[in-house]
């Protein structure tokens, strides 16, 4: 069949962008594919001629046919931007799922992170992220209540700051960021689409508004295979 160097090409797209093909991993030989495909040396190399064009595979010579790491997304450091905002420049669908949304009492540690008292109340917005049909981010969000009028889904699934900004006129200011590579938990297994990883990269932000309160502590989980994170950085 003449397209059939276009099923190996859909078959082997499926595994990587799967996972089950992992980055370095080595593809069967061209003789190995043939016999697989029942076709001819020449159609296995027209598919993986494709694969290597689009970024997939590479080839060595005298080695063979090796997986590419997949592109990923940019994910600012030094910025302080909404999903809303970084899926705007992205080329593939995104999607926000609100997994829990709830008014809470502090816990010592989320006073401590907020700097209020325990006991204080404060909402909770567990958000995952979907990415080209992927769950790659989980976003664990807590703000002051008492900094921030009540949350609903809708604003959840559409964006937050944009909600405190554009509609009720409170302006955010700074954050203090910082970046942790940790093992991944259930909750990330259970929520994200994880594949085998044996990391997660965490973004912990504390965020403040203009006056200079600290209203909003997060958790931004990112599945590791799908983000680097980038600054740009002036020698003063």
């Amino acid at each position: 069949m003449d397209n059939i160097y276009l099923t190996i090409y859909h078959d082997f797209v499926r595994r990587i962008e799967s996972g089950r093909l992992r980055p370095n991993a080595k593809l069967p030989s061209e003789n190995e594919l043939a016999q697989l495909y029942e076709t001819s040396r020449e159609t296995v190399r027209k598919a993986l001629h494709l694969l290597s064009q689009n970024g997939y595979i590479h080839k060595i010579k005298g080695k063979g046919s090796f997986v590419l790491p997949l592109p990923r997304f940019d994910f600012p450091v030094s910025g302080l931007v909404s999903f809303k905002e970084l899926a705007s420049k992205m080329k593939k669908p995104c999607l926000t799922k609100v997994h829990r949304l709830q008014q809470l009492e502090a816990t010592p540690f989320l006073a401590d992170q907020l700097q209020i008292k325990p006991g204080d109340p404060v909402w909770e917005a567990i958000r995952i992220r979907e990415i080209g049909g992927e769950k790659i981010i989980l976003d664990k969000d807590h703000f002051r209540a008492d900094c921030i009028p009540p949350l609903t889904e809708a604003v959840c699934r559409d964006s937050i700051y944009e909600y405190l900004e554009h509609t009720m006129d409170r302006r955010i200011s700074f954050a203090k960021k910082i970046i942790t590579v940790d093992e991944p938990t259930e909750e990330d297994r259970e929520l994200l689409d994880f594949q085998a990883y044996p990391m997660i990269a965490v973004v912990q932000n504390y965020v403040y508004l203009e006056d200079g309160t600290l209203f909003q502590y997060t958790e931004s989980r990112h599945r590791p295979d799908k983000f680097r994170f980038v600054d740009f950085a002036r020698r003063h």
